[in-house]
């Protein structure tokens, strides 16, 4: 079992910037992938940034040169750097970790970007 616990989020103002934080406890042995996702009010999870445990990167186009995930030395820890935000950025965050074939998912921080 993996557990993921999300932090950071909170209201920004549009060009503003957050910083997401994902802890990992529990077996996280042979995490392959780390992501995040994202839903807004009324439309599905979306693909926001995903890196390998071999620290390969891939962004959605709507965030490209915006955002930047990373993950920390311990490999226990992800990041999301959100920068020049909009108020179409608004959403749940989740936190998410592949192991093997088994999918795990944080409990999700709200992202409000708003004036």
């Amino acid at each position: 079992q993996v557990q993921l616990v999300e932090s950071g989020g909170g209201l920004v103002q549009p060009g503003g910037s957050l910083r997401l934080s994902c802890a990992a406890s529990g077996s996280i042995f042979s995490i392959n992938v780390m992501g995040w996702y994202r839903q807004a009010p009324g439309k599905q999870r979306e693909l926001v940034a995903t890196i390998t445990s071999g620290g390969s990167t891939n962004y959605a186009d709507s965030v490209k040169g915006r955002f930047f995930i990373s993950r920390g030395n311990a490999k226990n820890t992800m990041y999301l750097q959100m920068n020049s935000l909009k108020p179409e950025d608004t959403a749940v965050y989740f936190c998410n970790a592949v192991k093997r074939t088994t999918i795990y998912w944080g409990q999700g921080t709200q992202v409000t970007v708003s004036s």
